[in-house]
């Protein structure tokens, strides 16, 4: 799962979005104003109903905030909460190092700062984490995940933790099991996904975890290798290692179902325990593997270090999903039957129902934003060599646009478009057409993405293998 350098629901009304060739259509969860965790929603579609007027874009001005972090993901946002005593529109970002921050949305400044114990440890050093945190629907809790392996339940009001059963350790091993991936949550349970460190120093293994947000208790455990074993495992005890899963997206909730959708990185696959490179539909709780599906080859993948799992799996609605990987190519899978044939997991290779390449034909380290406009549904792709679209026709996707600009997670607000460059831009294009309407500057980064709320984007620079201790914030207003 080696990852090569790549390289924020606003109260606004939806403007005409005049002559720009988007329409002003509502997406996601109506009317709200809230983003709660990467991805906007637990589906992880990256598209949210308000954002800002196309024409307007372009005259977004930049303000740069310093921090005591870098940012290597994406931020969170809760409007209207009380936080030191006063209502406020507050954003939530967690750094590389674990320090989880609330942030003023308008001046960036800093509201609260929550230090995990022993940070002193691991401060400067390879042992990080990329995972952005998730909010509680209840809106006074956010949930957090720090280098040593803990997720921690954070009071919105101040940043203190909650006692009992929290923090709540979800790796026997942090020094080899990275918490890479965003922390999602459904019905009741925090959702939190583990993988390998740079270079895939063994021994670790890709899991899922599912936490009781009310109580802390650990509900599920699936292992991607040793699957037979329903509890954290210390890693050198099992004879596989790696499988990680480590897409931005972490794991995805099918609506209606709950099931999670997750693909797993390098590692063995024999269909029965070990399931490397590998997409995974799991129950609710994480308890039970339910299908499965491994492309025809998955031995080549593995022995390439050309993971599946390094973007997550994409739900599109209509019993269909989408899912990429480092071969620079997009399988699009019928959920009724993930491996063609069963609607069960096993040993059985292939079935997919379509495959194509990707924008600039390279790996896809990123998490696509679905778009539903009206009866049609787009997908939006960005790598480190070019962004673009396909449109879902039945049951078969068609490239619609394509262009040479690389990007980070598209993000789709009020309907437009916005995408990344690490390499230094935020653009915003015309959904349908790919028309760029806007480019802002930004400076380098890596995973990070943007959130379009309350009139402002925020986006987050900075490479979290640069083991800085400080950061930037962008926020556009």
């Amino acid at each position: 799962m080696r990852a090569r350098a790549l390289a924020a629901a606003a109260a606004v009304a939806i403007a005409a979005l005049a002559g720009s060739g988007v329409a002003a259509t509502a997406q996601g969860p109506a009317g709200s104003p809230d983003w709660t965790r990467f991805g906007y929603d637990a589906a992880r579609g990256n598209a949210a109903p308000n954002g800002i007027a196309a024409g307007a874009v372009a005259k977004l001005k930049r303000r740069q905030v310093t921090i005591d972090g870098t940012v290597d993901s994406s931020p969170i946002y809760l409007h209207g909460v009380v936080v030191r005593g006063a209502k406020r529109n507050v954003l939530f970002v967690t750094t590389t190092y674990g320090k989880t921050l609330a942030l003023d949305a308008a001046t960036g400044g800093v509201l609260w700062r929550y230090v995990p114990p022993g940070i002193g440890g691991w401060a400067g050093t390879p042992q990080i984490t990329t995972a952005t945190p998730v909010a509680d629907p209840g809106r006074r809790f956010v949930y957090a995940a720090s280098p040593n392996g803990l997720i921690h339940k954070l009071s919105v009001a101040n940043g203190q933790e909650v006692g009992g059963r929290w923090p709540v350790r979800v790796t026997l091993d942090p020094i080899h099991e990275k918490i890479a991936s965003a922390l999602n949550f459904s019905r009741g349970l925090v959702i939190v996904t583990t993988g390998g460190y740079y270079g895939d120093i063994p021994p670790y293994q890709g899991h899922v975890v599912t936490i009781s947000a009310a109580t802390g208790e650990i509900v599920g455990v699936f292992n991607s290798l040793c699957s037979d074993r329903h509890t954290l495992i210390q890693p050198s005890t099992c004879p596989g290692s790696d499988s990680a899963i480590w897409g931005r997206a972490g794991a995805v909730v099918e609506p209606g179902t709950g099931n999670l959708l997750v693909a797993t990185g390098n590692g063995p696959w024999d269909g029965r325990t070990n399931w490397g490179d590998s997409v995974l539909e799991l129950s609710p709780d994480a308890s039970r593997l339910l299908q499965s599906w491994t492309p025809s080859n998955q031995a080549e993948l593995n022995r390439n270090d050309v993971d599946l799992g390094s973007t997550s799996p994409v739900y599109l609605g209509k019993g269909l999903a989408a899912q990429g990987g480092k071969d620079g190519l997009l399988r699009l899978l019928d959920l009724t039957r993930l491996n063609g044939r069963t609607h069960a997991p096993g040993p059985i290779l292939g079935g997919e129902l379509q495959t194509l390449t990707v924008p600039g034909a390279t790996d896809v380290f990123t998490a696509p934003a679905v778009w539903h406009e009206g009866s049609v549904t787009w997908i939006f792709v960005a790598t480190n060599s070019g962004t673009g679209a396909f449109r879902l026709s039945g049951r078969t996707l068609q490239k619609a646009w394509e262009n040479g600009n690389g990007g980070t997670s598209p993000v789709l607000a009020g309907g437009v478009l916005y995408v990344y460059d690490p390499g230094g831009a935020l653009r915003a294009y015309a959904p349908t057409t790919g028309r760029v309407l806007a480019t802002l500057p930004a400076g380098p980064g890596h995973w990070n993405s943007p959130i379009v709320v309350g009139g402002r984007i925020v986006l987050p620079e900075g490479n979290a293998n640069d083991h800085r201790q400080t950061g930037v914030i962008d926020i556009y207003s």
